[in-house]
């Protein structure tokens, strides 16, 4: 029976071609959550045009709609970059590439998204209330999405390292 691998640093008893298989089908299930909730977005946005109402949108409203959708299409395909490198790629032996190039595209595609959920939430307030009540329903998002996917990250970050720095282990991502 092989013996135990020395631990990584994150202290698990794992080789490095185990941490990239985890690292990577992490990320993996980070985009099939993400996928779900765009997905979603997206084919209500292109359901809209087919309305009988939306020949009553003015021209911000008509504009807001089309960045949203743009973006809900982007977003989109950003989502498959990494899939569609790993595919290209499967079998080469360049799984630490992929997950270090899936690293900062999962982290764009947490900005679209936020911003996607702020359009659509802009755009819904501006239809049902009003203009200043879809711009302050997507300042009000956007703040929020700034304080749970900017700051608390950080602010998570910093009490595990502090509770690391004092022996009491930390957060093990």
């Amino acid at each position: 029976m092989p013996e135990d691998p020395e631990p990584t640093t994150r202290g698990r008893h794992e080789t490095r071609d185990e941490q990239l298989d985890r690292n990577w089908d992490d990320l993996l299930q980070e985009l099939r959550v993400m996928q779900t909730g765009v997905q979603l977005l997206a084919g209500f946005l292109v359901t809209l045009p087919f309305q009988s109402s939306f020949a009553d949108l003015d021209h911000y409203q008509r504009t807001l709609y089309l960045c949203v959708l743009s973006l809900a299409g982007v977003t989109t395909l950003t989502m498959l970059v990494p899939i569609a490198v790993h595919r290209r790629l499967f079998g080469d032996g360049v799984k630490e590439w992929l997950v270090a190039t899936a690293h900062p595209v999962s982290r764009v595609l947490l900005a679209a998204v936020a911003l996607l959920v702020v359009g659509v939430t802009s755009l819904v307030f501006d239809v049902v209330l009003g203009r200043t009540a879809g711009r302050v329903a997507g300042a009000t998002i956007l703040t929020i999405a700034l304080l749970l996917l900017v700051v608390l990250p950080v602010l998570v970050d910093r009490a595990s390292r502090r509770a690391k720095a004092a022996g009491r282990g930390g957060i093990d991502a």
